[in-house]
Order: C-alpha cells, then sequence, then structure tokens
C-alpha cells in the first residue's frame, strides 16, 4: 500500500525567519531562534540574543514562534536541513533569518503533527541538505522546502502515525529532563564544595568566631589543608594515548558534543587515528571559536573493552584526571565559568578561527581539595553520572526504534 502525497507548500506556509540587523539585538526582550537552536528534532531554548520588546512590531509578530511551528535549517555545512520543534514553548520566541518557518495552513491540528512526523525523519533531512549541498556554504530556499512531496494517507492515518511519533519523543524527552536534573545536582555539589567551600563537616574547621579557617593564597583565601596547583599540574592534558590505524573505531566529531550536557552524540566508525585520542572518563573539550564560547564539552563513557580507545576533532583538548583531581571533578571543573573564560582569554588566531594554546593552563590556578575529599566527592556524584550515560542510551534505542518503525508507517509498508 502506498499513500497519495502532496508539495508541502499545499499543507503549510513555508518562509524565512526575520533579517534583524545586529545592533538591534540585546541582552533583553524576546529570545532569538537560530540555526544553532536547531538540532537533533528540537528547538533549543537557550539563546544569546534577544530583541527589545518595544522592537517588536506588527510586521514582526508573523516571525514569533508559534506552538505547532516546525523550524528547518537552511544554510551551513553540517547544519543544513535540520528539523526541529519546541517542545513546552513557554514564552515567546522570534526566529531569526536563514532559519525556515514550516506553519500548517489547514484547519486541522492532526496536520501539523503529521508534518513534523514526516519533516523530522532522516530521510528528509538528507533530502533537503542534498538540495543546497555543493555550494560553498550550502543553503535552501523557502521555495525549494515548500517543493518536497509530502506523503499524505487519510486522517486516522496521520493521527496514528503522528501519535506513534509523539510516544516516543515524550518517554526521550523525560529522559532527556532526567538528565538536565542530574547534571544539575553534581554541578550544585562541585560549587557547593570547591567553590563556596560548604563541603561535609566543613564546620568542624572553623575559628573561634565561628568563620571557616581559611588561609591565605594566590587564589585569596582557600581552606585549611588545600593546595594552589596550575591546571598543567593537576589535569593530564592530551594524553599520549595509542591507536592503530587499521580498522574502524569509535570517532567523535565536533557536532558530537552538547553545548549543555556531558552527552556525546553523532558517535561513528571510522578508519584512521589522526585527531584527539580518548578513553573512557576523559573530559572532550573544545578549543576553537565559537564552539568554546557556545559551551561544547563532553564526557566519554560509551567505549568498551573491545574498542577502548576513540579518536576524534583535532579541535578538541582531552583533559584526564590525574592524581589530585578526579574524572568527574574535571568535566564538573571545565564547564565552570572562570576555567572557561581563562580559556577564552587566551585564545589566537584570524578572527573566527581562533584557538586555545595547551600553555594557558599552566596559569590557569585552581583550590585542590585534599584527596580524601576528592575521593568522598567523587563516589558521591559517580553514580549521577552513570545514570546519565544509561538514560543516554535509553535514548538513543528509543530513537532507533521510532525512526525504523516511522519510515514504514509513512510509506505504507505497514498497514493502519
Amino acid at each position: 500500500m502506498t499513500f497519495a502525497s502532496k508539495k508541502l507548500h499545499e499543507l503549510a506556509e513555508v518562509f524565512s525567519g526575520y533579517a534583524f540587523k545586529s545592533k538591534d539585538l540585546g541582552e533583553e526582550g524576546l529570545p532569538v531562534v537560530k540555526i544553532k537552536n536547531v538540532n537533533d528534532k528540537i528547538v533549543s531554548k537557550q539563546c544569546d540574543q534577544f530583541l527589545p520588546n518595544n522592537l517588536v512590531t506588527e510586521r514582526l509578530k508573523k516571525y514569533l514562534l508559534q506552538k505547532e511551528d516546525i523550524l528547518v535549517a537552511m544554510t551551513g555545512q553540517g547544519s543544513l536541513g535540520r528539523i526541529g520543534k519546541m517542545i513546552n514553548q513557554k514564552g515567546q520566541y522570534i526566529v531569526n533569518q536563514r532559519v525556515g518557518i514550516v506553519r500548517s495552513k489547514v484547519e486541522d491540528d492532526s496536520v501539523a503533527e503529521y508534518l513534523f512526523s514526516v519533516l523530522a525523519l532522516d530521510e528528509f533531512e538528507q533530502q533537503l541538505y542534498s538540495l543546497g549541498a555543493g555550494a560553498g556554504q550550502p543553503n535552501v530556499s523557502a521555495v525549494d522546502i515548500g517543493n518536497l512531496d509530502i506523503p499524505y494517507p487519510d486522517k486516522s492515518s496521520r493521527k496514528f502515525i503522528s501519535k506513534a511519533r509523539a510516544n516516543y519523543d515524550n518517554l526521550i524527552e523525560n529522559n532527556n529532563r532526567r538528565i538536565a536534573i542530574l547534571e544539575d545536582m553534581a554541578q550544585s555539589l562541585y560549587r557547593e564544595w570547591f567553590v563556596n567551600f560548604r563541603y561535609p563537616n566543613h564546620e568542624d574547621n572553623l575559628e573561634a568566631d565561628g568563620k571557616p579557617k581559611l588561609i591565605d593564597s594566590p587564589l585569596g583565601q582557600i581552606p585549611e589543608g588545600w593546595e594552589v596547583k596550575s591546571a598543567a599540574e593537576a589535569i593530564t592534558i592530551n594524553p599520549k594515548t595509542k591507536l592503530v590505524k587499521d580498522g574502524e573505531k569509535p570517532f567523535v566529531g565536533m557536532s558530537g558534543l552538547s553545548e549543555g550536557s556531558m552527552v556525546i552524540g553523532d558517535i561513528i566508525e571510522k578508519t584512521g587515528n589522526s585527531g584527539a585520542k580518548f578513553i573512557n572518563r576523559d573530559t572532550l573539550f573544545a578549543r576553537i571559536t565559537p564552539c568554546l564560547q557556545n559551551g561544547k564539552t563532553g564526557y566519554v563513557q560509551f567505549l568498551t573493552p573491545e574498542q577502548p580507545v576513540g579518536f576524534g576533532s583535532t579541535e578538541f583538548i582531552v583533559l584526564r584526571e590525574s592524581e589530585y583531581l578526579s574524572s568527574e571533578f574535571i568535566y564538573l571543573l571545565s564547564r565552570s565559568n572562570n576555567f572557561r573564560e581563562h580559556a577564552i582569554q587566551s585564545m589566537t588566531g584570524a578572527t573566527g578561527r581562533q584557538r586555545v594554546h595547551n600553555d594557558c593552563f599552566a596559569s590557569c590556578y585552581l583550590p585542590v581539595p585534599p584527596k580524601e575529599l576528592m575521593k568522598e566527592f567523587t563516589e558521591l556524584v559517580k553514580p549521577m553520572f552513570k545514570s546519565i550515560f544509561n538514560l543516554s542510551k535509553r535514548n538513543e534505542n528509543l530513537k532507533q526504534q521510532r525512526d525504523m518503525l516511522l519510515p514504514k508507517l509513512i510509506s505504507g509498508q505497514i498497514e493502519l
């Protein structure tokens, strides 16, 4: 059985976001959704620029993100064709240029839901990418997107397909929320213990007046018994790790690192060994602009005894545990503002291609706690890291099941 098809523009209005002037964007107002927000079938709510509310004219209201809108990345190597939808949208967002908006014009909610089920298939993302590939800066137009052929079954079939996708997506989103909560808990513990110095039994180390017993250091006052060391001393940076050239091994490109989570995605099998080499429990830290500023960082947990070493982008700095700091501590440190800001300030090179140099870590100083305290912290957060990995694996399985089932439903291979 096969379904009839329609052109996307018959079912939806397709247009690009608004071309804002840089001078109009600031740090307050409506969040502006850009291409980087559209990834992995969702639209991230983490926006770095805002349109002041007093500039939102009647003409711009068309570009306000609506609940059922589907967004398409219309340009960029590695981003063109990505599809996303914002989950649990609260508040208003406005869409920037080169992000396509697909807005159903059929008075039937099932159509909007169904269109997302179709467009979010990998084959449609690849089709969009192929339409714009070949140019130095690949891109597609709203007309290109609107001319896509969309399989179009009857209403009951559309609802069934949409419901199937929604069930999978809800399970994945629930797991993502749990991952975010666990990461936030680990970050909160890190800040409480090692930034605010309110670690367990810290009250045992008090002066007669009840204030913490602190000593002077190059970093200011730190708890008695702690040391100051440079990151170059306290962290094993870009350690030599052997990896043979022959055969396929796990490879992670820059796209595999998240801007807000330790979870690493887009892992492929690849021959060769050129690039950063890493093992489980290493932190992968982006060294190039704008990836570093955007927060791209990952924590390796996916390697197996059969493949204990992986490799990745030459633009990764590998941070490995040492006798002073555990791998969990190092990952959380790498997410801290002070550590990242020091790395960013050290960047050199041409505009748009600036990089961190390893020697910057010799001038980045850290308060290093006693080994007993480090061990206690690690034992507390290690199960959180493991749970995050297990949840991410569960999500990968759910995505595989979803992406095997939906094309068969949409093509009519499975009768409804």
